[in-house]
């Protein structure tokens, strides 16, 4: 699939910029305005127009190397936009200040890629982690919030194994656990999906599901699979070359007529993406 600008007007497919929402509603967890970000001279957010409905499942979608980590990035804080602007729960994360940063981001937890356990520590202390940086809880106290985490995802059994012990699909859920720890209202999942067989990534994508219904919140799920988008997918949004394709409810972006959209949803090797 390549990212390089054909002879033709490169966002010809690009319907223009989604719905924002109104701001003034808080129906909009999450709102990236014109945001412009290039890295080593190259642009790769450009001119990202995004909202994130609240207490629904958004899917990501978007061909490799086309921004989907650097908006992750961006939300959470860890990057910042050349111009444009990322509101975060009604806050510029732009304009913050360090304690304020921090403060926000406590808001949001993330299950990375690998899950992005510490090899040192035990799953246990890998999920309590969070809780003992950031809270002054009682150790009793933190000890029955981790055991009923990993209990929601079903790795009690595997409470004191270090992380070498675990199978991806472990890691993921302990990762899964570890983000769900802090009560955010905002969780984002990092191609939850990678590494893992049809039926474990299916069998995550239940338990996403399943999570969103017991605890709510705004949950980003940013992948290229569009098997994952099919099954958990509420809203979805199109990335490509730095800009969203087109954004909408589930419904609506798998009968889209935009010629794209319909290619890389249906996984087709005829439409304007190429190899080129």
């Amino acid at each position: 699939m390549s990212e390089q600008p054909g002879p033709t007007d490169e966002y010809q497919y690009h319907s223009g910029a989604p719905d924002l929402g109104d701001p003034s509603t808080g129906n909009w967890s999450i709102r990236c305005i014109d945001v412009h970000k290039r890295l080593g001279g190259v642009p790769v957010l450009n001119g990202l127009n995004v909202a994130f409905p609240d207490e629904t499942i958004t899917v990501v979608l978007g061909p490799s190397g086309t921004g989907k980590s650097v908006l992750i990035k961006h939300i959470i804080g860890l990057m910042f936009p050349d111009s444009g602007d990322v509101v975060v729960k009604g806050q510029s994360v732009p304009s913050l200040t360090l304690p304020k940063l921090l403060a926000l981001r406590r808001k949001i937890g993330v299950l990375f890629q690998d899950g992005a356990l510490f090899g040192s520590m035990s799953v246990f202390s890998n999920v309590a982690f969070p809780l003992r940086q950031h809270t002054d809880m009682a150790e009793a106290q933190i000890a029955e919030i981790v055991k009923q985490r990993l209990s929601d995802v079903g790795l009690m059994e595997a409470i004191d194994f270090m992380p070498n012990q675990l199978s991806g699909g472990m890691r993921k859920r302990a990762g899964f656990a570890r983000a769900l720890v802090m009560e955010p209202e905002i969780v984002i999942f990092d191609e939850p999906d990678s590494g893992l067989d049809p039926v474990r990534t299916a069998l995550l994508c239940d338990l996403i599901q399943e999570m969103h219904k017991v605890y709510g919140g705004t949950y980003i799920v940013v992948t290229h699979n569009i098997a994952s988008a099919r099954q958990i997918g509420e809203y979805i949004a199109l990335l490509w070359r730095g800009r969203i394709v087109e954004a909408g409810d589930a419904e609506r972006m798998f009968s889209s007529e935009n010629p794209f959209v319909r290619q890389f949803l249906s996984g087709s090797a005829e439409g304007p993406l190429t190899m080129d």
